[in-house]
């Protein structure tokens, strides 16, 4: 067995063989594509639009650029980022096919068809030259990549000179009282929603787990620093139930 076959992670709380990770994750959201907008609602209690208006206000779009968003499922910030740039391209890249799919049946995707590509392709390697993109963005989706420092490297890679990273994805509160009330809720609500709104606890279950195992807020900052990104910080939201980390391309 070679050294790589031996590398284990987190899916969940269950560790896995790396090279299995992938396909489990394409699992939970070729499960949850139909659904994946009420997820997003019942996972952050609806305030996830708050939060990616927010991403945008720190973003701040400008005319002309290309955007690249890497796990964009149904092309939520895509079709934010193209309305406040006015006009420019974005890349809606996903490892799992039936979240575009989903995401070219909404109606804004008709409207905006040449400003708009799908791409089904892996955040660890993308299929784009160095040096293409003037903005990258991964919301709620690195902590199911299966070694997010590598796609880091690659955002670092694709984006030209000057170009901006944003992540945003589900945090640690800094108070210990409230990340167990939390906890409480994340755990004993989430996957019952799941299974009452999708019919789907597990997969709702792995969803709460893995937010749990993300690391926090500065360690995951070391790492935007570690790819090479300058300029590098992070603003929580909701008190650190999420939080946005920015870096440029200098």
């Amino acid at each position: 067995m070679t050294q790589d076959a031996d590398k284990t992670t987190h899916f969940g709380f269950e560790t896995v063989p790396e090279h299995e990770k992938a396909g489990r994750v394409q699992g939970v959201f070729n499960s949850v594509a139909s659904k994946y907008d009420i997820m997003n609602d019942v996972m952050s209690m609806g305030i996830h639009r708050v939060w990616k208006e927010a991403m945008m206000d720190w973003l701040a779009p400008r005319p002309g650029q290309k955007l690249l968003d890497v796990a964009g499922g149904t092309g939520d910030v895509s079709f934010k980022f193209l309305g406040r740039a006015g006009h420019g391209h974005a890349t809606v890249l996903d490892l799992t096919e039936p979240m575009l799919v989903e995401g070219r049946k909404r109606a804004e995707a008709d409207s905006l068809t040449g400003s708009l590509d799908w791409v089904v392709g892996d955040a660890m390697s993308l299929p784009f030259p160095d040096n293409t993109f003037d903005v990258y963005t991964i919301s709620f989706g690195i902590r199911n990549v299966t070694r997010p420092q590598e796609a880091l490297n690659e955002a670092y890679r694709v984006l030209r000179p000057g170009g901006r990273l944003m992540v945003l994805e589900f945090s640690q509160l800094p108070n210990p009282a409230m990340q167990k009330a939390y906890d409480l809720y994340s755990f004993n609500v989430i996957p019952r929603m799941g299974q009452a709104i999708a019919g789907d606890r597990d997969s709702y279950q792995y969803l709460v787990e893995s937010i749990r195992n993300f690391p926090d807020q500065e360690t995951f900052l070391s790492m935007v620093r570690t790819a090479g990104f300058g300029q590098a910080k992070y603003r929580n939201l909701s008190m650190g139930i999420a939080a946005l980390h920015s870096g440029w391309k200098l």
